[in-house]
């Protein structure tokens, strides 16, 4: 490539050192782009085109060949290498511009360069203007990050806060808790001694409030348990302390009285107050309390022994019938202790088969003939001999032992009122009774079915006796189970009628059976006027939607001759019959019962008192 440049420069000084005078090579000749060579022809003015490819002027050129002569290829050979000369210079000039732009070019980048150095020089000499600059900017930098910092300062503060009350108060109810309530009985015991005052503990239990998380679920609860920490809040002074130990446990300090007494006031204000109804998610939900009450300094002088005697009090009051308060008495001590024997001995009792049933006849006052009879649990403790549902079903209740019981009870009644028409024995229905829990579970009605299927007993022969207070705890669902079994053939009835507060419009949309009026009022119904118009009412009642009447706890000849004048139909209590073994009652079946006073049988040393389950 070089050889050829080289050349062609050196044909090109030759050409160009030809004399003026000298014929050029190219004279009449025209050099096209592309390299077409054309002729002049000086005579008739054509041009001939030497183009192997196109005529002549005359258009006889394509059928005869061109002869191209010596001098004509040379002056064409010279044409083409001029022309190809020229390009080469026109690349080498476009070369030498761009080459001579990247020289500019790096000439302005080296100035730039040069001027960055410069004003970074100048920049870190004191005094610069840069520098204050400089200096504004760390000052800005530094009041940011002082807010940064306060800021952060106020958030660490904030999350200790609230750890802070995460630890001392209850989530769900915004009380103190239990650790928070011992530091102010601290503070109180403390204050109390110094100025000679007293002070009192209150132990609070909601009751029955589990059949409200298992009938209505734990949100439910949640918020009834809410609905009663505001409603306690407004029975105390502000220097009180109401703090929620957990479940449904609440503890009371009251931090100056005067006397005993302003401990009861409080007690039964707030008693009062729990009574009204709870509005939640289109529930009216009514609750009770058991309180338990403690002294200081009479029933203890420090802070563990006042709680744990407020909670003694507290089981008495539910003991005694729930919903009230009770004061520690000293001898409480000595039944907590018997009472958590019992419920270390209950809990075995089950697998070591030491519950059994005794059943108590429901007469025909007409005909005075046995109709039915009610299964009554009871417990031959290994130490303590025959005990009454009286001493152990609230404890069963309270420490979650009433499902599998009831349905111990349920399974064995059902197979002594088969074995008794196996036997041949008159056909009789038997009554048993069905708690809150049980009536509430989600397998209820399948354990209904289920035992009748196991014991082959006809469901007809099967009564279960349910409260008020259960029916008409969630009406809609009540309803469904309720029409469940009497499609299924069992019976119902409603235990303690005229105690609850079941509506007449509710009562016509319950298939029930029988009505059984509570013995409170048939006790006092030939001393009592009041109590013997409520028990003609309900028999007047009763007769009118056709259910038939039960009338409990009948003690005298005065209370049978009453009720079979007033045409009750059936008649249940020590008057007739005190609730027997299956043995003894097989013996009754078979010779019959007399309705006179030289026939009732032995009374039992013990009042009936039901809890959970019919007693007597």
């Amino acid at each position: 490539m070089v050889f050829k440049e080289k050349s062609y420069e050196t044909f090109l000084s030759f050409v160009l050192s030809v004399p003026n005078h000298v014929e050029s090579p190219l004279a009449g000749t025209n050099v096209r782009a592309g390299g077409e060579v054309m002729n002049r022809n000086d005579n008739d003015d054509t041009d001939d085109i030497d183009n192997p490819g196109q005529s002549d002027v005359t258009g006889q050129g394509k059928d005869r060949p061109q002869i191209v002569r010596g001098p004509d290829r040379r002056r064409k050979e010279s044409a083409v290498i001029i022309h190809e000369a020229a390009i080469l210079g026109r690349e080498k000039a476009i070369t030498a511009r761009e080459d001579a732009a990247h020289e500019r070019e790096n000439t302005v980048h080296l100035r730039e360069v040069t001027a960055t150095a410069r004003e970074l020089e100048m920049s870190t000499k004191p005094g610069s203007d840069n520098q204050m600059d400089i200096l504004q900017q760390a000052n800005a930098h530094l009041v940011i990050s002082s807010i940064e910092a306060h800021k952060m300062a106020e958030q660490i503060q904030m999350a200790k806060d609230q750890l802070d009350h995460l630890a001392h108060f209850d989530v769900l109810t915004g009380l103190p808790n239990r650790v928070l309530l011992q530091d102010r009985i601290k503070q109180a015991i403390e204050l109390a001694r110094r100025q000679d005052r007293k002070f009192a503990v209150m132990f609070m239990d909601l009751d029955q409030f589990k059949n409200v998380n298992d009938s209505l679920g734990h949100a439910v609860g949640d918020r009834l348990l809410q609905s009663v920490a505001q409603c306690m809040i407004g029975c105390v002074r502000q220097s009180d302390t109401i703090s929620r130990q957990g479940g449904d446990e609440f503890v009371l300090l009251l931090s100056t009285i005067e006397r005993a007494e302003d401990a009861a006031l409080c007690a039964q204000k707030l008693l009062t107050a729990l009574a009204l109804p709870h509005h939640i998610d289109r529930h009216d939900l009514q609750i009770g309390a058991s309180i338990g009450i403690s002294i200081y300094p009479d029933d203890g002088q420090d802070t563990e022994t006042l709680t744990k005697n407020a909670d003694t009090a507290m089981y008495h009051a539910k003991e005694n019938g729930r919903n009230h308060y009770q004061f520690f008495e000293p001898n409480m001590n000595v039944l907590a202790v018997r009472r958590q024997s019992i419920e270390a001995s209950l809990r075995h009792a089950l697998e070591r088969r030491e519950f059994v049933l005794h059943y108590q006849p429901k007469i025909n006052l007409q005909t005075g003939t046995i109709v039915g009879v009610e299964a009554l649990i009871r417990w031959q403790h290994p130490e303590q001999g025959l005990l009454p549902p009286a001493q152990f079903m609230a404890i069963a209740e309270d420490c979650g032992l009433i499902l599998p019981i009831g349905r111990w009870v349920l399974r064995e009644a059902c197979l002594q009122a088969q074995a008794w028409r196996q036997a041949g024995l008159p056909q009789i229905s038997v009554a048993v009774n069905t708690s809150s829990l049980e009536f509430r579970t989600q397998d209820f009605l399948d354990n209904i079915c289920a035992t009748l299927k196991d014991t082959c007993l006809e469901p007809r022969y099967l009564e279960l006796e349910v409260t008020e207070s259960v029916l008409m705890r969630d009406v809609k669902s009540v309803v469904s189970v309720l029409h469940a079994l009497a499609d299924l053939g069992v019976k119902l009835a409603i235990d303690d009628f005229g105690t609850g507060y079941s509506s007449l419009s509710y009562l016509r949309q319950f298939p029930i059976d029988h009505l059984k009026i509570d013995q409170s009022f048939v006790n006092q119904l030939t001393s009592n006027p009041d109590d013997a118009s409520i028990v003609i009412a309900v028999i007047s009642l009763g007769n009118s939607l056709k259910k038939r009447i039960i009338a409990e706890g009948v003690e005298t000849a005065e209370q049978y001759t009453f009720l079979k004048a007033q045409h009750c139909d059936e008649g249940q209590g020590y008057y007739f019959c005190r609730p027997v073994t299956a043995e003894a009652l097989a013996t009754l079946l078979q010779t019959g019962l007399s309705t006179h006073p030289s026939r009732m049988l032995t009374k039992p040393p013990y009042k009936p008192i039901k809890f959970g389950y019919a007693v007597a």
